[in-house]
């Protein structure tokens, strides 16, 4: 009895040891995106006038353990779902099969990019700053509605005989034909080319070409954005907040602390982002007063947010301009969206 009590006692302690196939979403750290990092501004502008800021416009992150980043063991993962500051998913949710660590990291700096180039161009749009944008077909959604008539490369130059300055015009025009053909002038290799696609309603109700898109832009001035070891799309908001700051006299912030997230596209629409309740969590740990957070993430910002943060609703960067404005200034927060 002793010996099978021994035994199962080494079992079970090696039970709890063995990868779980799940993933861990922790809070991770926030990066002040108008203060430094290791001694070097994060935002820098060089070629046009700027001023310095004050207060915190923080990006938030989330720390994943897991997957492709290394497999968390049993006992990690009855931990994790017993804090209420953590979440656990299946890995086969977040990660599909056979992905490995080196694309993720890829995938992660693509999207980071991409959102940086995003956040300047929003910026400037917001202050009125010209500059140009380039949009190419980056590949082609399941079931496109452009299969045959668009292909990878092919750069967009007008739709409906109006040219083509960024995704808004796109959007708009193909939003006013109510789903009549589209007529597309295109540079494919070097050629002009045009071509017609018949575009598909989407569950939104909104008309579609079925198109991956890539911007490709033109700045009258140098902004460099210094953030290592941080990936993806979701700090795209606040970067935008960080380069609006610094091209504005005055201080934006009024001295107080803000954090935020949120995917920007480049004429200042923001998008959800995934791990939002960690973010809460990780912006009132880093000492933020208000949280900007995406509109389409209000479902899980309710319940979450924790004492003694306020949360402000925004789906462009002008509704967190004039957010961090009217609460920089002393504000009622309760004169702004919530969620």
């Amino acid at each position: 009895m002793a010996v099978s009590g021994g035994l199962a006692v080494v079992l079970s302690a090696a039970a709890v040891l063995l990868p779980s196939p799940y993933v861990i979403e922790s809070p991770g750290p926030t990066f002040n995106t108008i203060g430094e990092v290791n001694g070097q501004p994060l935002i820098r502008v060089e070629g046009r006038e700027t001023f310095p800021p004050e207060g915190e416009l923080d990006l938030t992150t989330v720390f994943v353990s897991g997957g492709p980043n290394g497999q968390v063991n049993v006992l990690d993962t009855f931990r994790a779902w017993a804090n209420p500051n953590e979440n656990v998913l299946p890995e086969q949710l977040v990660y599909p099969e056979g992905t490995t660590s080196s694309q993720v990291e890829e995938q992660n700096a693509v999207a980071m990019t991409s959102s940086q180039e995003s956040a300047i161009a929003a910026a400037l749009s917001h202050e009125n700053i010209d500059f140009t944008e380039e949009l190419s077909v980056a590949g082609l959604a399941e079931d496109s509605a452009s299969e045959g008539a668009l292909q990878k490369g092919d750069v967009l130059r007008s739709i409906d005989g109006k040219p083509i300055e960024n995704i808004q015009t796109l959007r708009a025009t193909l939003g006013d034909a109510d789903g009549a053909p589209a007529d597309l002038s295109i540079v494919r290799d070097g050629a002009e080319l045009d071509v017609s696609v018949l575009p598909k309603e989407s569950d939104e109700g909104d008309f579609q070409l079925g198109i991956l898109l890539a911007s490709t832009f033109d700045f009258p001035f140098e902004v460099t954005i210094q953030l290592d070891n941080v990936g993806g799309p979701s700090a795209g908001t606040m970067f935008a907040l960080g380069i609006i700051d610094s091209l504005t006299e005055g201080d934006l912030t009024g001295g107080r602390h803000f954090a935020g997230t949120g995917t920007i596209d480049s004429v200042g629409a923001i998008g959800p982002i995934g791990g939002i309740a960690q973010k809460l969590v990780g912006a009132r740990s880093g000492g933020a007063e208000f949280f900007l957070a995406p509109a389409e993430n209000c479902d899980e910002v309710v319940d979450n947010i924790p004492d003694g943060l306020t949360v402000v609703k925004v789906e462009t960067i002008d509704d967190a301009v004039e957010a961090v404005e009217m609460l920089g200034s002393g504000a009622d927060p309760a004169g702004l969206p919530a969620c």
